[in-house]
């Protein structure tokens, strides 16, 4: 039997999020079936836990960890070119699923709110950022793990940074609306070449990070309803395998717990896509012409 070490790994996957929760199971379960796993998380601990797993599981050399704080640009950045420098030839999916509630307003090093940042334009920058590592691929897709399918909430134009009207299920409300015009806006662009998936899980038992930021009671209420309703990890990041193995053929997929959504529905309005998109470009040339806080 060939030592497994020397065996090409059949893809290259970038997971966000990729420490934990569905993160997590879907770095394992991707490194298992041969492929290379790029985990990029905000805890070293937990990056440590799993690189540790995947080399008991026999892995190790298809897992790598990459410590980055997604929440600013300079976090992505970072990653874009870790990834371009260390997959040279490419990678066949993009797979964002870092997230995490913030109960009080807080900011970036960038000045910007943190759960727009992070759950949104952390997204945003990854997408173009490594878009041409995808396109150097067959058969690329990026699968982004968001709301798609949900009604609520609202993009506030007159106030995306949520100064005026802060609340933890608004902002992440916001940013989930976001994330479906994000994907809109992507595959009017680039789908032909790169389909976009947005997806669903549902209620998930994601892991502890989560909840870990949130109130007490906040997080006792969570982790409750995770136990009596949420479905398994393992479960929900299923549909996920199959987008990297057989990408799409059209250039935007929406997907709701397995259900495909109408392209018509009312949260992917192509005109707030490409409005939220002139948007978001102008103020990510507005962070690139400022610099990094410190000056640097």
């Amino acid at each position: 039997m060939p030592d497994s070490r020397t065996e090409k790994a059949k893809r290259t996957i970038v997971i966000t999020g990729g420490s934990d929760g569905m993160g997590r199971a879907l770095a394992l379960e991707r490194a298992s079936r041969g492929d290379r796993v790029v985990a990029v998380g905000s805890t070293r601990a937990r990056g440590e836990r799993l690189a540790a797993d995947a080399a008991g599981a026999g892995l190790g050399h298809l897992v790598e960890f990459v410590a980055a704080d997604l929440g600013t640009a300079a976090g992505n950045r970072a990653v874009v070119d870790h990834v371009g420098d260390r997959c040279p030839e490419g990678i066949d999916a993009l797979v964002m699923g870092a997230n995490r509630p913030f109960p009080r307003r807080t900011e970036t090093a960038d000045g910007l709110e943190s759960t727009f940042a992070l759950y949104y334009l952390s997204r945003y920058l990854l997408g173009h950022g490594l878009l041409p590592a995808l396109e150097r691929r067959p058969s690329p897709v990026i699968v982004n793990v968001a709301g798609v399918g949900a009604t609520a909430g609202e993009i506030h134009w007159d106030d995306l940074q949520l100064r005026r009207r802060y609340g933890t299920v608004a902002a992440q409300l916001q940013a989930g609306r976001a994330n479906d015009l994000l994907g809109v806006a992507m595959a009017e662009r680039y789908g032909d070449r790169v389909p976009y998936v947005l997806f669903h899980p549902g209620f998930t038992r994601s892991g502890r990070a989560a909840a870990e930021h949130l109130r007490p009671a906040a997080r006792f209420v969570i982790r409750t309803l995770t136990v009596l309703a949420a479905r398994p990890v393992e479960r929900a990041v299923a549909p996920v395998h199959g987008f990297i193995e057989s990408p799409p053929r059209v250039p935007l997929s929406a997907v709701d717990r397995g259900r495909a959504l109408p392209p018509d529905l009312k949260t992917l309005d192509p005109a707030a896509a490409r409005r939220l998109d002139g948007v978001t470009a102008r103020l990510v040339a507005g962070l690139a012409a400022q610099g990094p806080p410190d000056g640097g």
